[in-house]
């Protein structure tokens, strides 16, 4: 979500005002009462909207933040306190890879994040996933990977990543069911069916969805229903296991 703060300088778009009444009243509709609201790489590390969102939903919500290594354990307190349960890594930048600083701000960071039971988003391209699985099992820290772990339709059976997503599934990591226009795929998604398929499959109860609202790499008059985000993960995994991903976040996010 955005409000009226300013862009982080450098930021590679200009963020559209998205309040949070907008996407509460949009999952409301759509029987959501609790969110998960991740800070967007335009606003850098300044969190500021992220817990101004927290704060106004009274509890009801979760954040997870944007941290820098330096980042002091009081801070971190008081992302805690308004709800922040994780902190996020974008490696799919349009300004080259940031692999290396991520994964040093990362070593330097995990003592602070574990001591306070936080987890890791990793937004990652399927390539990548050898190299976070390495370091889960360097961190111990509970991993999170975005929209199908980066999994598109053209990764063939023999893909390297499918040994580390193996491993990763084996190391008690969640995947996030989200993003489905960012791997090449477009409406209604089929094309996406059997990867969803073997993701669920690796991830069993680990698997939670994400709207990935309000779609930054799309224009206002472009923006996809809300409902089409939510309806492949019914039509591939039924009505039962798409009831269960709606309370599996509690896990996560407690």
């Amino acid at each position: 979500m955005f409000d009226d703060a300013p862009a982080a300088p450098g930021a590679h778009y200009a963020p559209v005002r998205r309040p949070l009444a907008d996407i509460e009243a949009l999952a409301a509709a759509h029987g959501f009462g609790h969110l998960v609201l991740v800070q967007p790489s335009v606003y850098g590390t300044d969190n500021s909207v992220l817990l101004r969102a927290l704060r106004a939903g009274a509890g009801r919500h979760r954040g997870v933040a944007v941290l820098d290594a330096l980042a002091l354990p009081s801070l971190l307190d008081e992302m805690h306190e308004a709800g922040v349960r994780g902190v996020r890594f974008n490696l799919v930048s349009p300004v080259g890879s940031q692999r290396q600083a991520a994964l040093a701000q990362l070593r330097s960071l995990a003592p602070r994040l574990r001591a306070r039971g936080w987890h890791v988003q990793w937004y990652a391209r399927a390539e990548d996933l050898p190299v976070i699985q390495r370091c889960q099992d360097e961190t111990g820290l509970c991993f999170v990977l975005d929209h199908l772990a980066g999994m598109t339709p053209a990764a063939p059976a023999h893909d390297p990543a499918w040994e580390a997503l193996s491993r990763l599934a084996a190391a008690g990591c969640w995947v996030k069911l989200s993003g489905w226009y960012r791997l090449h795929a477009a409406p209604p998604y089929d094309a996406l069916a059997p990867t969803l398929c073997h993701v669920a499959a690796l991830f069993d109860d680990r698997l939670v969805w994400g709207s990935d609202w309000p779609h930054t790499s799309f224009e206002p008059q472009a923006l996809p229903v809300y409902e089409s985000l939510w309806t492949p993960v019914v039509r591939v995994l039924g009505e039962a296991r798409a009831a269960a991903l709606r309370v599996a976040g509690q896990r996560l996010y407690a």
